[in-house]
């Protein structure tokens, strides 16, 4: 049922009611400086998203501009980058933490709060025109010599997170730490209400006034506990961990195999894509480590793709790890710290766990993959 609670009135209805007898210093207190971060980080997808919008029409988007932290950077992706540094620049925001800067972009020395983000995930689809989107996660921060510090916090210290995607539909995906929302670009046109001129019949109307707000249309979203479907790159196969290809095996097995029902597959390249399709009906996603150079400690970014993700499926009931570990409990070592990230429906993220703690024989349990040419090792 809708609701139509536009994301301005969402964030300052969370923001006073913490702030009656709150301390300077308590997380009640930053909710103001919270909601202005949150606040600008949707104005610059409201920038990116018209950017996405134009496609070829804006330029060269899927031009290769050059690499940063072993990845190949497009003009899309500084495009985005820098919108989000400008946006960010007039909010409480000390440091900024992007995977499109080797190092910390220091903003307000006075700020209150600490962004790591992925301006522009999903990349490698620019030019294919599927779905994009902006991760990010808000964290406080304690020492105010040493900003960038704050960055380096394990995931459960979060104050909020959340991500964009650009596609179809415009979405903006957020947790406050108490439950998931997902709030949906309208920029349908408010029209003027027409008067009535005395002696001269109905005057022409004005234009109707162009409007551009995030409005929430459900209440908090739930991840389905059990789910059919699961997200891979199978074609990485060969690579995989005993235990992730004996998971994916007894997956493939359907109806007669040991899970006793037929899964399908879904894989988009788009970290926020296929984490807004789990938000919606379910599933799991894996992106494991393997044995291809780059690819031993996995491949996703800790701090600022699989946090934010970890910590929006989890207050929406999900799970996440690494394959073993939660997500939220890992500390990174550097901004640009890699990790293995599975989440989804809690029952499946518990069954990869499982495999990884007793990984199958596959001569025994992998007869899809020992014997089909299409999966054959």
């Amino acid at each position: 049922m809708a609701d139509a609670t536009t994301l301005a009135r969402h964030l300052v209805a969370w923001s006073n009611a913490a702030h009656n007898g709150a301390a300077p210093n308590d997380m009640a207190y930053r909710r103001a400086d919270v909601v202005r971060t949150i606040l600008a980080l949707a104005d610059a997808g409201l920038a990116i998203a018209d950017l996405v919008a134009m496609g070829p029409l804006a330029g060269e988007m899927a031009a290769v501009r050059g690499e940063s932290n072993g990845d190949t950077q497009k003009e899309l992706d500084l495009r985005a980058h820098d919108i989000v540094i400008d946006r960010l620049a007039g909010a409480p925001v000390a440091v900024v933490g992007s995977e499109e800067a080797d190092a910390p972009v220091l903003l307000d020395p006075a700020g209150t709060l600490a962004v790591a983000i992925d301006p522009l995930d999903g990349s490698s689809n620019i030019e294919t025109n599927v779905s994009v989107g902006t991760i990010f996660s808000i964290l406080g921060v304690e020492d105010a010599d040493d900003p960038a510090a704050a960055l380096l916090q394990p995931g459960h210290r979060q104050l909020a997170a959340g991500f964009l995607v650009y596609g179809p539909q415009t979405a903006l995906v957020l947790t406050l730490g108490s439950g998931t929302e997902i709030f949906f670009l309208d920029k349908r046109p408010v029209a003027p209400v027409v008067s009535v001129q005395a002696g001269n019949g109905w005057a022409a109307p004005p234009p109707p006034t162009p409007t551009a707000e995030f409005v929430r249309m459900t209440g908090p979203v739930a991840v389905a506990a059990e789910t059919k479907e699961f997200a891979i790159n199978a074609s990485n196969q060969r690579h995989w961990a005993p235990s992730i290809r004996g998971y994916i095996d007894d997956c493939l097995a359907g109806s007669d195999g040991p899970r006793a029902k037929n899964y399908n597959m879904r894989w988009i390249a788009s970290l926020v894509a296929d984490a807004f399709r789990i938000l919606r009906r379910g599933g799991v996603y894996l992106y494991p480590t393997d044995e291809r150079a780059g690819y031993r400690t996995g491949r996703l970014r800790l701090v600022y793709e699989a946090n934010p993700i970890a910590l929006v499926i989890e207050q929406a009931g999900g799970a996440a790890t690494d394959g073993q570990t939660r997500i939220l409990d890992l500390t990174p070592g550097h901004l640009h710290e890699r990790t293995a990230l599975v989440f989804g429906s809690r029952a499946e993220v518990e069954r990869v766990a499982n495999h990884h703690a007793a990984p199958p024989i596959l001569a025994d349990r992998a007869p899809l993959f020992g014997q089909r040419g299409l999966l054959r090792a």
